[in-house]
């Protein structure tokens, strides 16, 4: 039986963010393959204990909430040796064999221990500020990424990624088959939705500056994250979308979703639409495949490998106009509907977690 550490300092369960919701998934694969895991977090809100993993909150390190980069890199500056001391006294407590650093500065990979444990993975979701990649690469043992996006861009920014693997983001819980007699009730009559964080790279209030002309509700639920790029900006996203909802029929800012949520409704969509101007993943487009609703996006990033046959993808380019314009695509074609339907809930399926959580298990142990 193996122990892995996950380190993220903004974890804490239902955040509304992709790498939160990735080491939830990872612990639940792993501990239905009978593995242990401890997720380190400096987020006070977190539990003790999540789906049989250990939660350890560190003392060393403080952060405000919202927390900006710079704020972020600040503090760790501060925490110093302390903060290092910490981490090695918690791997030795739970008798970690491999720790996860899920990014270089928010998962403290740019102060990781040198030497404990043996196994030491920078998981990069993003590339990020080349300062934390810099300080943390030479400290990993391995580098593991969830698309082949990712890759890319660390390889147009100069760096050597010949030796990074791939290990996918994985769902939180196994897909279930839709239902083809509710999908096409849906198609017929369901709301399309948006599931998002507030973030102006998640392209919401730019969707919204169109008005689609659909005779049915658009729903879109919008969180606040515990990271934001700038002080502010999440309330001002917030502000221009509610503005701009207000002034589409039909169109109505809902309450966030907690992860065991998200899924079941994403799967009570029509259409999904996913309007990020850049994801190197796409975990609410995943969810909403497992789901069997379909998916429209941008063709940028990971999201064309992603949603293959279960969606269709625009190009950027075509903006706003071009994602209603596939909306209504599909909702128009009943045939097309139900063949992407069913293609978007087999694609979801090899991304179950105990698969994903065999993939990580080979790579990192």
């Amino acid at each position: 039986m193996t122990c892995i550490a996950f380190v993220l300092v903004s974890w804490r369960p239902n955040a509304p963010a992709g790498m939160e919701r990735s080491v939830a998934a990872s612990v639940a694969g792993l501990t239905a393959r009978g593995h242990r895991s401890v997720i380190v977090t400096a987020d006070p809100a977190a539990p003790p204990h999540y789906r049989g993993a250990a939660v350890e909150r560190l003392t060393t390190l403080h952060l405000p909430q919202p927390c900006s980069d710079q704020q972020l890199r600040r503090q760790v500056d501060l925490a110093g040796d302390d903060l290092i001391a910490e981490l090695t006294d918690l791997y030795a407590t739970h008798q970690v064999d491999t720790a996860i650093y899920v990014d270089a500065l928010w998962g403290l990979g740019r102060v990781m221990p040198p030497a404990s444990p043996d196994r030491r993975v920078l998981a990069a979701h993003v590339v990020g500020h080349d300062t934390d990649l810099a300080a943390a690469l030479p400290r990993a043992t391995t580098v593991i990424a969830p698309s082949a996006t990712v890759l890319d861009q660390a390889t147009d920014r100069g760096y050597d990624t010949s030796t990074w693997q791939i290990v996918p983001n994985a769902l939180l819980d196994d897909p279930t088959s839709p239902d083809q007699a509710n999908r096409e009730h849906l198609r017929e009559q369901g709301p399309v939705r948006v599931l998002a964080r507030l973030g102006p790279e998640k392209g919401v209030a730019d969707l919204l500056s169109v008005d689609p002309q659909l005779d049915r509700p658009i729903e879109i639920a919008l969180a606040s994250a515990g990271f934001e790029a700038q002080a502010g900006s999440q309330n001002q996203t917030l502000h221009t979308c509610l503005e701009r909802a207000s002034r589409i029929s039909g169109a109505a800012i809902v309450p966030p979703k907690p992860w065991d949520q998200a899924a079941p409704w994403l799967a009570g969509a029509a259409v999904v639409v996913v309007p990020s101007h850049q994801e190197t993943f796409g975990l609410v487009a995943l969810e909403a495949l497992a789901g069997g609703a379909p998916v429209v996006s941008y063709d940028i990033g990971n999201l064309p490998a992603l949603t293959d046959a279960g969606g269709i993808t625009v190009p950027h380019a075509d903006g706003p106009t071009g994602l209603w314009r596939a909306v209504h695509t599909l909702l128009g074609d009943p045939v097309r509907c139900k063949a992407t339907s069913w293609a978007g809930y087999y694609r979801a399926r090899d991304y179950r977690p105990t698969h994903i959580a065999d993939l990580l298990l080979k790579v990192v142990s």
